[in-house]
């Protein structure tokens, strides 16, 4: 065996330059070099010398930004994740950090103990052929983004040469069945909640606020009085200390539903005592219970708080309000493709509805 690499049971190879060895058996072309003490090798994948040379030079170059210094080489996945983690939860919701906390949970039997060095592409597409069966497909590409951010990093930090999760695809989601109240549905439901008990009221204007703002529920929960500007005709989303859901602040037009709802809210708030008017418009964190029993007791579908902000959009589709228009009253930044895909069969079934009074 010419110059072949003892490590390399039951295959040859010969050295044809520094760093650059052929197999033998097939005339392929393989990087071998030196890091920190550590062997790297790799296939060039062309059995081509002058191709082979150059791609052995851009290997080279990705091997010397490796940092294998301090035990860095022995560290598992559990310590990149960790490290990973800590830098980006300074910059995600509360709700997105906790996303982000289970998806590792439910990585680490598989991937936890692995020096990240060690984790290959195998390793990545048996996890997602093991795990993607068994869980709805909205998961799996949280589990999937999870692990591929952690060896983002990984590269970034100089430990791994590439990336080997970009091999495993997104999972395509399904369209689910949105449930939208009709008109008849919301007041019945608004009825109810304010026939049950005055302690059910504010489970009401909860559900008022976000049929008639568009908002997303923590937009709500953190909505103000100050953030109405009843002179100009317009409202302000924050998203308060957490921010929108795309960290964006949107300024919407008083929706005319929206002003009268707030101005009956305002009158009942101040008949009451000298500084019980809250700083919240409807300082209630939400009102699942009390919708599902409204639903229970109408023999309705089981609406959600996210139901409203269909609600929203369904009334504005109706009104041929533009989808771009919509899209920017809700806090979308595509210019309206996601109310396009979503929304749209609502606005060809409304098309034909209209259709009918042709005659």
């Amino acid at each position: 065996m010419k110059d072949s690499q003892p490590d390399l049971a039951q295959v040859t190879y010969t050295r044809v330059a520094e760093c650059l060895f052929r197999s033998d058996a097939s005339g392929i072309y393989y990087a071998l070099v030196k890091k920190s003490g550590k062997q790297i090798r790799r296939s060039l994948k062309t059995p081509d010398r002058k191709l082979a040379e150059r791609r052995l030079a851009e290997f080279r170059e990705k091997a010397d930004s490796l940092d294998l210094t301090n035990g860095k080489a022995r560290w598992t996945f559990d310590d990149i994740a960790g490290r990973w983690l800590d830098s980006r939860r300074p910059h995600l919701k509360a709700s997105s950090a906790l996303r982000r906390e289970v998806s590792l949970k439910q990585l680490r039997p598989i991937f936890g103990t692995l020096p990240v060095r060690s984790i290959t592409r195998v390793h990545c597409e048996d996890w997602a052929k093991a795990r993607s069966p068994h869980i709805a497909a909205s998961t799996f590409n949280n589990e999937r983004e999870t692990i591929k951010s952690v060896l983002d990093y990984a590269q970034r930090e100089g430990l791994i040469l590439a990336n080997p999760a970009v091999v495993v695809t997104r999972r395509r989601l399904g369209r689910t069945n949105m449930v939208i109240p009709s008109r008849e549905q919301f007041a019945a439901i608004l009825a109810t909640l304010r026939g049950f008990d005055i302690r059910y009221w504010m489970a009401a204007d909860f559900l008022e606020l976000l049929a008639y703002s568009g908002m997303r529920k923590g937009e709500a929960n953190a909505f103000r009085w100050s953030d109405v500007d009843f002179a100009r005709g317009s409202f302000t989303v924050t998203g308060g200390e957490f921010g929108t859901k795309n960290h964006e602040v949107r300024t919407v037009p008083l929706f005319p539903a929206f002003r009268a709802f707030l101005e009956r809210l305002q009158a009942r708030l101040q008949t009451g005592q000298p500084g019980e008017a809250p700083d919240l418009v409807v300082p209630l964190g939400n009102a699942k219970k009390a919708l599902e029993a409204a639903c229970k007791t109408n023999q309705f579908p089981h609406f959600s708080h996210h139901s409203m902000r269909h609600f929203f959009v369904s009334n504005a589709i109706e009104k041929n309000v533009d989808f771009k228009t919509i899209a920017a009253w809700v806090g979308h930044k595509d210019g309206g493709l996601l109310v396009a895909k979503t929304y749209g069969h609502l606005r060809d079934t409304h098309s034909f509805e209209m259709a009918q009074r042709m005659t």
